[in-house]
């Protein structure tokens, strides 16, 4: 049995900011060319103050289930028809995000699932930072490899870390965006392993408690709680050692392409493409070096989208798909890392 992607979707906020749109409306000491030669990132798409992670997960939810329904080009009505009769079948809905609805419960995961009518899913939430999605996919392939009965699953990374941005910190406040992707997994009768496996493949997953302080959001949580009648000075944000985040970053990209590639017997001429979380353009360019795998194998829409989180590479893939860029039988490598810290990938044939 594999565990295949049958659909994929997206779903961005109406605002999208350019780098210069960004400096002049935040006040921020930098400049276009900057913040470009520095990260890769040219723009990001912004939620207004009543978007939540949920309501993107939703409508990401819908376009990958109206795909995976055989709808992904129907008039609206239809295709959204075909996505909630569809989402009768899932037998779980499981949402990646730093940022979700509500702080500890209910999960995000549960609010779509009402939203969807999928009445028969369990819902939940995965907290893995930036490697949510990654983390995701071997949680999804083990609920339906655990029970027989359990046949599609589906997965989706959504962020809203606008929301949580400090915008008087220079140094990350220009690398954040808001977005979902989604994807739909289905159980087939297509082979896991040997000549013509399809899906899923393998997974190599880590996490180093130990950098934790390097990326965290330190205020609102049981560590470090709000208290009666305390005065807030900024809202709660999103705190980065850059330079610590960074050298750790170039570590698991190399650590987890190694491991698959090794696992997997694997060289770079195997791959046909790999799907990096899209951090900061110059992470992957330094790991792609330590690798000595070529700069196209790489793909990266950092440029567009900023940094988005868990749901950057689902957002990658459904990019691609919709783009004609996969085809049957690619090699695809995933390599999420992130707060936690956790980091790791997935082997996939498309």
């Amino acid at each position: 049995m594999a565990i295949e992607i049958i659909g994929t979707g997206r779903a961005l906020p109406a605002r999208r900011l350019t780098n210069d749109e960004l400096v002049a409306e935040k006040g921020i000491d930098t400049t276009d060319e900057w913040i470009r030669s520095h990260t890769g990132i040219g723009s990001r798409y912004i939620t207004d103050d009543e978007t939540t992670s949920g309501d993107l997960a939703f409508e990401a939810a819908k376009n990958a289930l109206a795909m995976a329904a055989g709808f992904a080009e129907a008039g609206g009505a239809e295709r959204e028809a075909a996505a909630f009769e569809l989402a009768q079948t899932l037998d779980a809905i499981i949402i990646a995000t730093a940022f979700p609805d509500y702080i500890g419960c209910p999960s995000t995961a549960c609010i779509v699932q009402h939203k969807l009518g999928a009445r028969k899913a369990l819902a939940f939430d995965v907290t893995a930072g930036c490697t949510g999605f990654a983390y995701g996919l071997e949680i999804a392939a083990g609920i339906m490899g655990i029970r027989e009965a359990r046949k599609r699953v589906l997965l989706i990374g959504a962020e809203t870390l606008t929301k949580i941005t400090n915008w008087e910190d220079r140094s990350s406040c220009i690398l954040f965006g808001d977005g979902a992707g989604a994807v739909v997994l289905e159980k087939t009768d297509a082979p896991c392993a040997g000549e013509g496996r399809r899906g899923l493949v393998n997974s190599v997953l880590f996490a180093d408690g130990g950098g934790g302080e390097s990326l965290l959001i330190k205020k609102g949580g049981g560590r470090n709680p709000y208290k009666a009648g305390e005065v807030v000075d900024i809202p709660p944000h999103l705190y980065m050692n850059g330079q610590e985040v960074y050298n750790f970053a170039v570590k698991a990209v190399v650590e987890t392409v190694d491991t698959l590639m090794k696992a997997e017997g694997l060289s770079a001429e195997d791959i046909s493409v790999i799907i990096p979380h899209q951090a900061n353009a110059r992470i992957v360019q330094a790991a792609r070096k330590r690798l000595h795998i070529p700069e196209e194998k790489f793909y990266l829409n950092i440029e567009e989208y900023a940094n988005t989180s868990a749901a950057s590479i689902p957002i990658a893939l459904d990019e691609m798909n919709r783009g004609g860029l996969l085809k049957k039988g690619d090699l695809l490598l995933t390599v999420g890392f992130g707060a936690g810290l956790t980091y790791g990938g997935n082997a996939i044939v498309w």
